[in-house]
């Protein structure tokens, strides 16, 4: 057997190894689009993936084929990515509001290929994934100028769903307008609460009145029905092609930097996403009504135990008069023995105490 002849036959056997080990990646894969459909996480993770790449890379001693071999596991997480995005594609994911809402367009950057289910609100979508008729709901939590979707929150801190990923959209916010409207013309703008706020300098500028309505693509829905050069809506670009309308004024918002951190909820919780470093959780809780319980609670979860906190914030607990809970976020894993023996250091100062949710980092969309 000449040189040529024995590359060939080593090239034949390596293949076939491969193969048989592709068909056992694939497998895995497929348990990975299980797991990711169980808690409605999305296909791609793009720190997972690179670490993999710096991490298999290193095998490599030769620089010029190490080159070569990060070519072919991306292309393998990219085969991955298309197989698991196959098994997905029964995936429903429950957002509130109509086609062209900023959570629509959020829930399909997340999911590309599920079916998005439109629901008339918050509790509407949040409900469809406790009940079971949903695998999961992409929900607004804050805006960076408005602050909190303190509907959600509650939500959050009463219902049984867990938190599994956490997304920044950029949002920018458009004075869209029956064709031919003029500035002149408008007397009222429809939008969401949120939008609205976000743009309210811009309103009081103009001296129109804001109309609530229960999200921005339905109001933006409405002006088209309407057709009355008078009324205006506050919606994306998005929104404005899909109902025919005209972007009268872009980038209305009085923050340039405006974005909405949207959660991804679902039935089951994500324990997994507790190995990573770098992990953030959210925690809700009601502190005994005793002098220092707060700061105790608090001082233990910073000073103790070392969670850095990134976000503190009361909210009413509607059913009893005068009484709050907290929501918070800190970076850290929950999920270790430490973040254990802190939650379990917290409890005889809070009345309740309650994870609801982990997520590696702030992915943008």
């Amino acid at each position: 057997m000449n040189k040529l002849d024995q590359a060939r036959a080593d090239i034949n056997r390596i293949d076939a190894e491969m193969a048989r080990l592709f068909e056992q990646r694939m497998q895995a894969a497929k348990l990975v689009a299980e797991h990711k459909m169980e808690h409605g996480l999305p296909i791609r993770d793009e720190a997972r993936e690179a670490a993999l790449i710096d991490r298999n890379s290193r095998y490599i001693d030769d620089d010029t084929i190490r080159e070569y071999y990060v070519q072919f596991l991306r292309g393998t997480i990219n085969v991955s990515c298309d197989y698991q995005r196959r098994l997905m594609g029964g995936l429903r994911v429950a957002y509130s509001g109509v086609e062209g809402a900023f959570a629509f367009i959020s829930a399909g950057r997340i999911f590309p290929n599920a079916e998005r289910v439109s629901h008339k609100d918050f509790r509407s979508a949040y409900d469809a994934v406790r009940c079971g008729t949903c695998d999961c709901a992409v929900l607004p939590i804050e805006n960076s100028y408005n602050g909190e979707v303190g509907e959600v929150l509650d939500l959050l801190f009463f219902g049984p769903l867990h938190v599994n990923g956490v997304y920044e959209m950029s949002i920018r916010q458009n004075l869209i307008v029956v064709p031919g409207t003029k500035l002149e013309d408008i007397q009222q703008v429809l939008s969401h609460p949120q939008a609205l706020g976000q743009c309210s300098g811009y309103l009081h500028d103009h001296g129109w009145q804001a109309v609530e309505y229960a999200n921005t693509a339905l109001a933006a829905e409405h002006v088209a029905k309407l057709g009355d050069r008078s009324i205006a809506a506050i919606a994306s670009e998005e929104t404005a092609a899909l109902y025919g309308l005209e972007i009268l004024q872009p980038n209305i918002n009085a923050s340039r930097q405006n974005t909405t951190r949207f959660a991804v909820v679902s039935r089951t919780e994500n324990r997994s996403l507790g190995k990573n470093m770098g992990d953030h959780f959210m925690l809700v809780f009601t502190s005994r009504n005793e002098a220092g319980s707060l700061a105790t609670a608090l001082d233990i979860l910073g000073n103790k135990y070392g969670y850095n906190m990134r976000t503190l914030r009361s909210r009413p607990v509607k059913e009893l008069l005068w009484e709050y809970y907290f929501y918070l976020e800190a970076e850290g894993n929950i999920f270790s023995e430490k973040g254990q023996q802190m939650l379990r250091e917290m409890e005889p100062f809070c009345d309740r105490i309650k994870v609801i949710g982990t997520f590696s980092r702030h992915a943008a969309l």
